[in-house]
């Protein structure tokens, strides 16, 4: 295993995601109640698959000099760091308790992962011999962690979004355009700037739809072999103002 896949999977609910259909267990309908805030299990929220906007998370976490990266980032202030469109990437931790406070603009949702794992072809670095890794390589390697997941819970105004272990999806296989201040410094000694291909992540993945103006707190937590992650956001719904 190379620290590039050591690192997202302690990344956990940070940093994985689905091909359509992949589930641990039998999927039940979605529900599209005004009265839920999230987009359901079979969704393709804004016409994009969860596998894909997981691929889309990596993209834009790694991307993401650490100086300014959310990943990392203590009280939250770097939340909106790159943020476009009409959905916003919220970041976990690399493990352990962290509180964080996000202005969001109204009618944007929010992806976010519970719990996941990167794999990344890095030949020569982080740990891995100069052959390349394969998707299949990748996939093999990060299965055993997902598995490891015991626990998941994600509240939002205490109110529990249910069948958690229902959401494991696996991401399309992307690319990494990695800057040279990366968040893989510290443990590879330093990882080159450059594109790493393939990569790959699975994991759990949950998109809350746009919240009304206000504040709302989402807390998000998992455990996977002593490994746990404890994140809250404190959320302002900020009204956008249209000049």
């Amino acid at each position: 295993m190379n620290y590039v896949q050591g690192l997202m999977q302690a990344t956990v609910f940070a940093l994985a995601v689905a091909s359509a259909g992949y589930s641990t267990s039998t999927l039940a309908a979605d529900r599209d109640d005004d009265d839920v805030a999230w987009f359901g299990i079979n969704a393709k929220p804004y016409g994009v698959s969860y596998s894909e906007w997981s691929a889309r998370w990596w993209q834009h976490m790694v991307s993401t000099p650490s100086g300014d990266n959310s990943l990392i980032d203590a009280g939250g202030n770097k939340c909106s760091t790159g943020q476009s469109g009409p959905v916003w990437l919220l970041a976990g931790n690399l493990g352990g308790v962290s509180q964080r406070n996000c202005d969001v603009p109204a009618g944007t949702a929010l992806y976010f992962p519970i719990y996941n794992f990167i794999g990344a072809n890095t030949p020569n670095v982080c740990f891995q011999a100069a052959n390349d890794l394969s998707v299949a390589d990748l996939r093999a390697q990060g299965k055993g962690f997902v598995d490891a997941v015991t626990s998941l819970n994600v509240e939002l105004d205490d109110k529990p979004i249910p069948r958690l272990f229902d959401r494991r999806y696996r991401s399309t296989a992307f690319s990494l355009t990695v800057p040279s201040d990366n968040v893989f410094n510290a443990g590879c000694e330093g990882l080159p700037r450059g594109i790493y291909s393939p990569a790959i992540d699975e994991g759990y993945y949950v998109m809350i739809k746009p919240l009304p103006v206000g504040k709302h707190v989402l807390r998000i937590r998992s455990d996977a072999s002593g490994f746990g992650a404890d994140v809250t956001y404190n959320l302002t719904i900020v009204p956008v103002v249209l000049r």
